[in-house]
């Protein structure tokens, strides 16, 4: 069974947000967008967790400090498809493109999920957080230093998007 942490963070919210999964330290990975909100940056984590170790064959345990992501994906996520992603109120799921993102990465694997709170000392949950929180304040950085540039130069690349 494979044991990792996914992990999301938004300076702002929304704002410059990073996210992560982690493994240990030859299985991890972490990214970032200009902007997002603390949802969308777990909701990545934990996709690009399930895309990476769709090959692997083994089950995967993922730990995380967001019941919303929890919640969403182990309880809400079978009403929201039986109700064409709506919410039980009739409106859309948020988030929607993530969750369905997420629900056929899903098929056929063996997933479980283990909520641990937040800044409380679980060592791989701190080691995701910490991840997570570098490549948003990494995103903020890199807007706020962007200065007027030459042109054709590219200021900051994070990612698929270039700041200028």
């Amino acid at each position: 069974m494979i044991i990792a942490a996914a992990d999301g963070s938004a300076i702002g919210n929304p704002g410059p947000t990073g996210w992560a999964w982690y493994v240990d330290e030859e299985h991890w990975a972490a990214g970032a967008f200009p902007t997002g909100t603390n949802n969308i940056g777990e909701l990545t984590a934990v996709a690009e967790l399930l895309e990476a170790t769709a090959h692997v064959g083994q089950a995967l345990h993922i730990v995380a400090d967001s019941r919303y992501v929890i919640d969403s994906v182990t309880s809400w996520m079978p009403g929201w498809k039986r109700r064409g992603w709506k919410k039980a109120d009739g409106k859309p799921v948020k988030n929607v493109d993530l969750m369905r993102r997420i629900d056929a990465l899903m098929q056929g694997r063996e997933v479980t999920f283990e909520w641990v709170r937040g800044h409380a000392g679980h060592p791989l949950n701190e080691k995701v957080d910490a991840l997570a929180q570098a490549q948003a304040r990494a995103v903020a950085d890199c807007a706020t230093r962007r200065g007027p540039g030459w042109p054709g130069q590219v200021a900051c690349d994070i990612g698929d998007d270039t700041l200028f």
